[in-house]
């Protein structure tokens, strides 16, 4: 008679949280705003509104914008501000930054509305590999938000966990 084989992780009361399963949909795009600029580095106010006045918004409909300037020049607040008034009837949301700022504030959003109730006095394990652009701040911010509910966090694989967290 040959023994049964259990698989004790399927048995188990581990619980995966994977991140990527909250990445939200929407294409990402960062806008450089050298190519509005005077030679890439001066901002002219009056060629700027134009430009901004001018421009076919409704291209980001339901986009993640991150604004950006990839030259040295110095932005004043307002171009920021004023190109999120232009698009804000359009994106989902807009960060001054790059794409992966851009990401960490989506998932900042997604991880302050997640309600963890059902993680309480439970062994999480977050689950470490993604196929989705997930940044390494989401896995911090997650962790935070389970510590004080969890009864133990671990990183990776049910089958290979790193663990990180166990309530004393």
């Amino acid at each position: 008679m040959q023994d049964e084989i259990i698989n004790r992780v399927s048995n188990s009361k581990l619980v995966t949280i994977n991140l990527e399963d909250y990445y939200p949909q929407g294409k990402r795009v960062l806008f450089d705003i050298k190519d509005w600029l005077f030679e890439g580095f001066v901002l002219r106010e009056k060629d700027f509104r134009e430009k901004a006045q001018q421009f076919d918004w409704s291209q980001f409909k339901d986009h993640y914008v991150a604004l950006t300037c990839s030259s040295d020049a110095i932005i004043p607040a307002w171009a920021f501000i004023l190109l999120n008034i232009h698009l804000d009837p359009f994106v989902k949301k807009t960060v001054i930054g790059n794409l992966e700022l851009l990401e960490t504030s989506i998932y900042q959003d997604v991880l302050n509305t997640l309600d963890i109730s059902e993680f309480s006095n439970k062994p999480i394990i977050i689950k470490g590999c993604s196929k989705k652009p997930v940044p390494q701040n989401a896995y911090i911010m997650l962790a935070s938000k389970l510590k004080p509910i969890a009864q133990s966090i671990m990183y990776g694989e049910a089958c290979s966990s790193v663990p990180l967290y166990k309530k004393k």
